[in-house]
């Protein structure tokens, strides 16, 4: 263990461990991570999944531990809470223009409203490519679950939009 690590050390590690189904992304950008908690040279990280059933969670888990060992904290336990339940407002900004710069669209406060059981656009989505909001939905679901596949009508090209929930 590390004599002088503080809570905001564990943070700026966290902050260099990528999301592994969008590296660009840190989990801290990502907002999954919840809680960090030091005490007598043990490590608590409470994390929140984007869905409960995220794919990703063990690899996740597996990074954090591994980039905590491998900084000398070797008394770490990870825990994951559903509730509440992760929503894209938990993303940090930076986050957000580094989903756009990688080429998929982030999410807004305004661009989705849900009605009823139907997943509704409230406005257009921007091409993360070319900055239309001339977009289109292709599918509710694209290359993972929390993002859906859009497709630009000037450029043409396809491309995600990580959902807001």
């Amino acid at each position: 263990m590390i004599q002088d690590a503080t809570i905001e050390t564990i943070w700026q590690l966290l902050a260099t461990v990528p999301d592994p189904e969008v590296p660009v992304l840190s989990v801290v950008d990502l907002g999954i991570i919840r809680n960090v908690e030091m005490k007598h040279g043990a490590i608590r990280v409470t994390i929140t999944p984007t869905y409960s059933g995220c794919p990703a969670m063990d690899v996740i888990s597996m990074q954090i531990r591994m980039t905590l060992l491998e900084k000398g904290f070797h008394d770490v336990q990870i825990d994951t809470a559903l509730s509440p339940a992760w929503t894209t407002d938990w993303m940090s900004e930076a986050g957000k223009q580094k989903l756009k710069a990688y080429g998929i669209a982030p999410p807004t406060i305004r661009q989705q409203v849900c009605h009823t059981d139907l997943f509704q656009q409230d406005e257009a989505i921007e091409c993360p490519l070319c900055g239309s909001y001339n977009t289109r939905m292709i599918s509710q679901f694209g290359s993972t679950a929390c993002k859906a596949l859009y497709q630009c009508n000037n450029c043409m090209e396809p491309f995600d939009y990580f959902k807001c929930h």
